[in-house]
């Protein structure tokens, strides 16, 4: 399957679109920083006072719930509704979910009274949104999933959302869709921050691209294309992970439409 790139980088171009980021303070330069190389205008409001506001003028909100208080929860949601009310789309990036009963319920929340349009996380957090047994330690996946596009499809299908699970191959799904898309590099797995960035990578391409299933596409594609053509020293000679990092996000930073696709399709239809 053909994902249509040129028109989602286009888009992009086309709307320089503000992204609000609440994320956690592990990554949140880096999530600024992607959402800024993709083309985006980041802007990281997280104080329930301000993020109403802020939210209402903007193209996209990332939710991400890594560094979760009980004022972060209340200011996701208030940030939340302010994106329904003005039509904004919502990117839920389900962090360690599985591994605490607290962040199971932050999860519940924000899907159950939230239309969230995206939800970005790895294998074992969507396993656990699923409602299966999930091997999630702190806010990593381990384990075996063999069945996470039937755990993607039944998470989609419960929420309304485009569901991403990111792992050694990606699976998109929707209620009744499902695709794998064979892009990445291992590299991208020794340092932290990358599934907050492609969450964050998720929100730009949603907040330009009109149909959410296109811009998750498209996003997951490029995304993972950054890190094969980083890791290939399109974008500079590295000497281990954090040097890497650079390279990457110089990746994210320069690529276009026509070096993201790959030689041949990536994305193949399961369901």
């Amino acid at each position: 399957m053909n994902v249509d790139l040129a028109t989602a980088f286009d888009a992009i171009a086309e709307t320089d679109p503000l992204v609000n980021a609440i994320t956690n303070a592990v990554t949140v330069n880096d999530v600024a920083n992607a959402t800024l190389f993709w083309g985006g205008l980041p802007v990281m409001s997280d104080d329930e006072n301000d993020v109403v506001d802020m939210v209402a003028g903007a193209d996209g909100l990332l939710l991400n719930m890594g560094t979760t208080d009980e004022t972060g929860v209340a200011t996701m949601l208030a940030a939340g509704r302010s994106a329904i009310e003005h039509d904004v789309p919502i990117v839920l990036d389900p962090v360690g979910v599985g591994a605490t009963p607290a962040r199971d319920e932050t999860a519940r929340r924000l899907t159950s009274e939230l239309d969230v349009a995206v939800i970005n996380g790895n294998y074992g957090e969507i396993t656990a949104l699923a409602g299966q047994t999930a091997d999630v330690r702190g806010v990593e996946s381990v384990g075996d999933y063999s069945d996470i596009a039937r755990d993607a499809t039944a998470v989609a299908a419960d929420t309304g959302a485009v569901v991403v699970a990111s792992g050694p191959t990606d699976v998109v799904a929707t209620a009744d869709r499902a695709f794998e898309i064979e892009t990445g590099h291992e590299l991208m797995g020794q340092f932290v921050g990358t599934g907050c960035m492609q969450g964050v990578t998720q929100a730009v391409f949603a907040a330009a691209v009109d149909t959410p299933l296109d811009a998750v596409l498209a996003g997951t594609l490029a995304y993972g294309r950054a890190g094969e053509r980083a890791a290939a020293g399109a974008y500079g000679e590295f000497d281990g992970p954090a040097s890497y990092r650079t390279s990457f996000l110089d990746a994210i930073a320069g690529l276009d439409a026509a070096e993201a696709a790959p030689d041949e399709p990536r994305v193949t239809e399961l369901r």
